[in-house]
């Protein structure tokens, strides 16, 4: 008895072992700054993946770089990392207090980031940023960062897809049909805004449990008005278009 169990016990052990190595772990990284009169508000929450693997660096390093890119606002001297991208912040909104007296709306930046799917190929985070420097509104966006978990790398859009071009046009009469936009009628029929009334695939496309989410920010095909334009193509009616990793490599 003991020699039937004890290979299938190891075959369980090994099992458990495999499916963790796929799982990626994170903990919460939230960033604040000094509460004062003159400093903008800042408020970060996004995941930081855990432990020393090349995925969990690549993962980190890509977040960092986004961040970086939202919060430099000083064109005074070149920003490599996140603590020098929140002295630019600092300093965007000081210099903006000095040229106009009467400013007196509070900078302030909410970004929150989440997993919003993982299977043992891929992984996409979701950064949804609100940002606030004067003005009648303020700025937001949200971004979309595919990972390849076996090669360890980000994915682009056009990497995405086995034949992009073909997926466009499946995912152009998914966007007719839910908007209720006639086949006979230019893209730009029912108010939307695309250049030269032509689809195209937004710059954020990233998957989720119900399936592949193409979104398009404020601006990028609507009025400001519009928000956030999202339409998610399910798993089941996409898997042809979709590009599967070739090769794998360690985490």
């Amino acid at each position: 008895m003991k020699k039937i169990l004890l290979p299938c016990f190891l075959f369980l052990i090994l099992l458990i072992g495999c499916k963790n190595k796929q799982e990626i772990t994170f903990e919460e990284l939230q960033i604040t700054n000094e509460v004062c009169d003159d400093c903008p508000k800042v408020n970060i929450q996004i995941p930081k993946a855990t432990g020393n693997t090349k995925i969990a660096k690549i993962i980190n390093t890509t977040l960092e770089q986004e961040l970086i890119t939202l919060l430099d606002y000083d064109d005074s001297f070149e920003v490599t990392t996140l603590s020098e991208a929140l002295v630019s912040f600092k300093s965007g909104y000081k210099e903006i207090q000095q040229f106009y007296d009467d400013e007196t709306a509070l900078w302030e930046v909410k970004i929150q980031g989440v997993v919003i799917f993982e299977d043992p190929n891929f992984l996409t985070l979701e950064i949804d940023a609100s940002i606030f420097t004067g003005g009648a509104h303020g700025y937001h966006s949200k971004r979309l960062l595919n990972f390849d978990k076996q090669l360890a790398t980000t994915i682009e859009n056009e990497e995405l897809f086995t034949d992009i071009e073909a997926f466009q046009k499946f995912a152009e009469q998914t966007f007719r049909d839910k908007e209720g936009i006639p086949s006979d009628k230019p893209i730009n029929y029912t108010g939307f805004m695309f250049e030269e009334e032509i689809f195209h695939l937004p710059e954020n496309m990233g998957f989720t449990a119900e399936g592949l989410k193409l979104l398009y920010n404020q601006y990028e095909i609507a009025s400001y008005a519009d928000g956030v334009i999202e339409l998610v193509l399910p798993h089941s009616e996409i898997e042809n278009f979709i590009a599967k990793p070739q090769n794998s490599k360690p985490l």
